[in-house]
């Protein structure tokens, strides 16, 4: 294949966008530049920025909503419509297809949920006016938490990375139920019946083998997502179910495919070529058909995700970071870091979250209702365990949800900072360590040593 001088020029910019860490390095600078507009000259001008209004008009009818919720319902509705594809895919033929495989992570998932809850409500007891806090500490950030792990390259397993994904899916699946049944307003059962008719005309559609992109964008955007936002459901919410009704299976399978690729190809081998750069007629038509028939033996629910996840990662996650992680640092900062909305959320995802996972895993490896995989370490866990007190992206999205009181979602945003930057340099840190530890030896090896 030929090469031209762009090629060379754009493959490291290439490089940069394919590397798995690139995601959480642009989610990072987000935050981190949200934390210095925050606490400078400048933070009327951010915080007025996120507060300017924004409209959407047709004839007599205007949505008006101010840039940071358009930034909340509008782009996160995105990303969870990614997240939701994601579910989906690993239901069908991932992780989560196989119940045996799935039941340890996922059981782990809620298990890392369940108590960093406990904790925050223990120190925010149910009556006072920050209990409603309890599902911010619940959630793994799954970019920035994979981002670190690929940071050790093969100095850890690819089962500890499959694990870790599984759990944040199983977090991502746990956090939107919490979004949907505990943190939703008054609902407007009018526009919740479109959004409900929106959403049975995407599934019928995708029962009668519409494949087009077009057509679930449309509906998906112009009425399940609009009518999701005035009913009072949160409108991310719509992002997930629409996921769920894109078609997740292939017109052709492989064998179909390579036959029809055989086939194509033999016919393009036997046209006669111009000698021009140009192509002829018939050439174009067989190229035209081979385009097709890869089309048909994708599956749309993937050719989404793969399309999605780029303007996701590198510019969704970040503007949502730079909205939303904004806080000021308290004048009196010791008083601010013992309210008990800091210490619940801190501790929630420093301890809870790798005592949930662990104690979980513990139970049913000990039950003999799960079995660890091949080439995992209990040192392994662990640090994946503290690794999924990255809260970051997903905990400041419910934090948004949860408060009213400034205060309290200001300390709640300083502890979310500290406890992902806590929970993700320990992580690393431990199994970085353990990587360089010669790994146990067997009680075999061990003999022969010693007669050796």
């Amino acid at each position: 294949m030929r090469k031209d001088p762009i090629d060379r020029l754009r493959r490291p910019f290439d490089h940069f966008l394919h590397h798995q860490t690139t995601g959480g390095v642009l989610l990072f600078l987000g935050a981190l530049a949200a934390l210095v507009f925050a606490n400078s000259p400048w933070r009327e001008a951010y915080h007025h920025l996120w507060e300017l209004p924004i409209g959407l008009g047709l004839g007599e009818h205007r949505l008006e909503r101010s840039l940071h919720h358009w930034v909340n319902d509008g782009l996160m509705a995105l990303f969870f419509f990614v997240v939701g594809l994601e579910l989906k895919r690993e239901v069908v033929g991932g992780e989560l297809s196989d119940p045996r495989k799935a039941l340890l992570p996922v059981a782990a998932g809620f298990g890392g949920m369940i108590i960093p809850a406990l904790i925050y409500t223990v120190l925010n007891p149910p009556g006072s006016f920050t209990a409603s806090g309890w599902g911010v500490p619940m959630a793994t950030d799954i970019a920035f938490a994979l981002g670190i792990m690929a940071l050790l390259g093969s100095k850890v397993p690819t089962a500890l990375k499959l694990f870790l994904t599984t759990v944040a899916i199983a977090d991502d699946l746990g956090s939107v139920l919490v979004i949907a049944f505990f943190y939703t307003s008054d609902i407007g059962w009018s526009y919740l019946a479109i959004g409900g008719g929106a959403l049975a005309a995407m599934t019928t559609a995708n029962l009668l083998g519409v494949r087009s992109a077009v057509f679930y964008g449309l509906v998906g955007i112009g009425l399940l997502w609009t009518a999701f936002l005035l009913s009072g459901v949160h409108a991310t919410i719509a992002g997930v179910l629409a996921a769920f009704t894109i078609p997740a299976r292939t017109k052709l399978n492989e064998a179909q495919f390579l036959a029809r690729l055989r086939e194509l190809a033999a016919r393009f081998a036997r046209q006669d070529p111009n000698g021009l750069p140009t192509l002829t007629d018939e050439q174009m038509q067989t190229i035209s058909a081979i385009k097709a028939s890869a089309k048909h033996a994708e599956t749309p629910l993937q050719r989404l995700e793969q399309g999605l996840h780029p303007l996701v990662a590198f510019v969704i996650l970040p503007v949502f970071a730079f909205a939303n992680a904004g806080v000021e640092l308290p004048e009196d900062l010791p008083s601010a870091v013992q309210g008990t909305v800091f210490l619940g959320v801190l501790l929630g995802l420093v301890i809870g979250k790798p005592v949930g996972i662990i104690l979980t895993c513990w139970l049913l490896l000990r039950s003999g209702a799960a079995k660890l995989s091949a080439g995992l370490r209990w040192g392994h866990m662990v640090g994946m365990s503290i690794l999924a007190g990255v809260g970051f992206t997903m905990s400041l999205f419910v934090n948004e949800l949860a408060f009213q009181e400034p205060g309290s979602v200001q300390q709640a945003k300083l502890a979310i900072i500290l406890a992902s930057v806590i929970a993700g340099g320990g992580g690393y840190l431990w199994l970085r360590a353990g990587a360089e530890r010669p790994p146990a030896m067997s009680e075999g090896e061990r003999s022969e040593r010693k007669k050796a």
